[in-house]
């Protein structure tokens, strides 16, 4: 990961790169992307907050207060650009204190190419090497194991299965929860990471 840094008021806007992608904080700009992406039921049926089908004017407000949450400190929103174009969003956001929730989706053509790992190895890194967090969470629907590899691969580790509300389904999931100590980010071999 190569960091570089924009001043967005209080907050230095970080944009990280890797050998295939960019990551840059959201803009208003995204929100009709990512509306497209998911407008897509088998992208939107993974992400358990999101509403299916989901509202163009939802999203604008959400891409909207974006920035603010980045000053704030509360959530780091990063677009996924391979060559220039959006095909996901990688963020934190619950963060409190020492604590984080690591997200991540993608459009359905980049699914299954490594670009989850990658972007999301890249916020790990920003969570704990910049921001000083010590311990990230993060989950997943019980029927998207994809993501399960990719939390695992990362070096997460799986806590418990439970039921929980999915917006986008209308109705109750089983969702594996997961979480990560800076501590195990630390002492894991470069190779890995």
């Amino acid at each position: 990961m190569r960091p570089s840094a924009a001043n967005t008021g209080n907050r230095p806007a970080v944009t990280l790169t890797t050998d295939r992608l960019a990551l840059r904080p959201t803009t208003p700009a995204d929100a009709q992307r990512a509306f497209e992406i998911q407008s897509d039921w088998d992208v939107t049926r993974m992400l358990r907050m999101a509403q299916f089908p989901p509202d163009p004017d939802d999203m604008t407000v959400w891409f909207g207060v974006h920035r603010q949450e980045w000053i704030a400190g509360t959530a780091f929103r990063f677009t996924i650009e391979r060559k220039g174009h959006m095909i996901g969003l990688v963020d934190l956001d619950e963060i409190d204190g020492e604590e984080g929730e690591l997200g991540y989706w993608l459009e359905k053509p980049s699914w299954g190419q490594g670009y989850a790992f990658e972007a999301a190895q890249a916020v790990v890194s920003f969570a704990f090497e910049q921001l000083g967090l010590a311990r990230l969470k993060s989950g997943h629907a019980a029927d998207n194991p994809a993501s399960g590899k990719v939390l695992l691969k990362l070096g997460f580790r799986p806590e418990k299965t439970m039921r929980k509300a999915s917006r986008s389904r209308g109705e109750e999931i089983l969702h594996q929860s997961y979480s990560l100590a800076s501590e195990a980010w630390r002492n894991r071999s470069g190779a890995d990471r």
